[in-house]
């Protein structure tokens, strides 16, 4: 998944890209809102995690940007304005989470799950075609009854197919969904990490749609 991190402090956005990365998202890190808007507004994100008090462009006014764009993004704010009023203003212009400064990482790894979830149409917890099941808290598959741990990688491109089952999705958007900024894309690395995981779960887990993408099944 790929999350755009805005957060002015940069101690703080460090530490949680970090974290973040160590769980398989794929983040990018910016300082300042009017940077934010020109990310958003040039590639896609599964989620953004959004600092209010912001130089150049206060996070309000980014958030209220994005609604009236009508990017459906979800948006969790991260900040230390702690008031009834703040929450409520900010939920009212679109947010889809209020978390308060400091905060406990899996708490937020956990609200960043529940709101992809929802944005997927998704209730549960797991995601699942009756074929497979994706466990997005540990990132564990399952297939016929074995189940398997996937690597970073691994459950970054498996989820980003579960969360849209039935779509398919091209070399360039697998990528999207797995590297970040700064990261290196690795040859043919789609191809390999849709090997590794077929040959942990079956050859059917994930299909190709020859000279389109890949793609999982609807749910059955």
């Amino acid at each position: 998944m790929r999350v755009l991190l805005v957060e002015d402090d940069r101690m703080i956005g460090e530490s949680v890209r970090g974290a973040l990365r160590d769980q398989s998202y794929a983040v990018d890190l910016v300082h300042d809102g009017k940077t934010a808007l020109l990310s958003i507004s040039t590639h896609l994100y599964d989620a953004i995690l959004l600092d209010l008090g912001l130089p150049r462009c206060d996070g309000l006014d980014v958030l209220r940007a994005v609604r009236r764009a009508g990017n459906h993004v979800p948006v969790i704010v991260l900040t230390a304005r702690d008031s009834v009023a703040d929450r409520i203003r900010a939920l009212d212009e679109g947010a889809d989470d209020y978390l308060i400064k400091p905060f406990d990482l899996q708490e937020l790894k956990a609200r960043m799950r529940a709101v992809i979830r929802r944005l997927g149409g998704h209730s549960a917890a797991l995601l699942s075609n009756g074929m497979l099941d994706l466990n997005p808290a540990t990132r564990e598959a399952a297939s016929e009854g074995v189940t398997v741990r996937l690597s970073s990688r691994e459950f970054a491109l498996l989820h980003a197919l579960m969360i849209r089952p039935g779509a398919i999705l091209s070399r360039s958007e697998l990528e999207h969904h797995i590297y970040g900024w700064n990261d290196e894309v690795e040859s043919n690395a789609v191809e390999f990490l849709i090997h590794s995981i077929r040959k942990k779960l079956g050859a059917t887990a994930i299909r190709n749609v020859r000279g389109v993408g890949w793609m999982v099944s609807r749910p059955t």
